[in-house]
């Protein structure tokens, strides 16, 4: 299943079925086939998905530390960050909320 994310503010996002869920969990929203993000809720989603990625990229240093401290070899992490997953949802986002539109999906 393929997550199409429209707005009349910005062109299409397309998402895998594994990373439209793991947005849609990480602003909040239930996993469904099909749902809208009302221009009043983006800063928060913006908010949510921007303090997912310094959670991320925060275990992942302190993962680095603790392996470096031991002597082991340092962990290895998805070749995709969470960071380099949000960067097109963000900006979708914040186009979105400029221009007070909302996303939809599944529609």
């Amino acid at each position: 299943m393929l997550y199409k994310f429209k707005s009349k503010a910005a062109g299409d996002l397309i998402l895998l079925e594994p990373q439209g869920k793991q947005f849609l969990q990480l602003i909040g929203k239930t996993v469904q086939a099909k749902g809208i993000i009302e221009p009043g809720d983006m800063s928060a989603a913006i908010a949510a998905l921007q303090a997912a990625i310094a959670q991320q990229e925060a275990e992942q240093d302190a993962a680095r530390e603790n392996a470096r401290q031991q002597g082991a070899a340092p962990p290895m992490f998805d070749s995709i960050s969470l960071r380099q997953r949000c960067k097109p949802i963000i900006d979708m986002l914040n186009r979105c909320h400029r221009e007070q539109q909302p996303i939809v999906w599944g529609v």
